[in-house]
């Protein structure tokens, strides 16, 4: 009765942390715990509006298992359409990080579109640094994005050491 109890079990757990692998963000997309993406700001509006507008929990779509939330519905049915055409570029990690072969978390306020692509950085400090030669690094992160996806930063790191 033991064993059957204990087979039971491991059966379960075991098919929990498939599903929570399964509707984890993509290891590509920067998102919090909860696979909120660029957080919780709307994406459309980097391009709409003249600032970044936070999003709503009640208009959200999932690209790449990762969920982005935007300020109407409007926005959310925009981005369904071609997510591609909205979502940030290198998954939503600091395409300056990137130059360096790293996935760092970024701060939404922290942007630039270019070529009508959006770019997020770590922080103000760090955008000011890429905005200095945004052509060059742009063309740095774009060579060195194959290289690093499917990585976490945790193993880019250990590797640059």
């Amino acid at each position: 009765m033991k064993l059957h109890t204990l087979l039971k079990a491991t059966a379960i757990a075991a098919s929990l942390a498939f599903s929570a692998f399964t509707f984890a963000a993509d290891i590509d997309v920067n998102a919090n715990s909860n696979d909120i993406a660029i957080g919780g700001y709307d994406p459309v509006s980097y391009f709409t509006q003249s600032a970044p507008v936070k999003g709503a929990a009640e208009f959200s779509a999932t690209y790449k298992n990762a969920i982005y939330q935007f300020a109407s519905e409007k926005n959310r049915d925009a981005f369904k359409a071609n997510p591609e055409k909205f979502a940030p570029q290198f998954g939503g990690f600091c395409a300056f990080g990137v130059t360096m072969d790293r996935k760092f978390d970024t701060d939404p306020l922290a942007y630039k579109i270019v070529d009508q692509k959006l770019y997020l950085n770590l922080n103000a400090e760090v955008q000011q640094r890429w905005l200095s030669n945004v052509p060059e690094f742009i063309q740095t992160a774009d060579q060195n994005w194959g290289g690093i996806k499917g990585k976490t930063d945790a193993v880019l790191a250990a590797a640059s050491e």
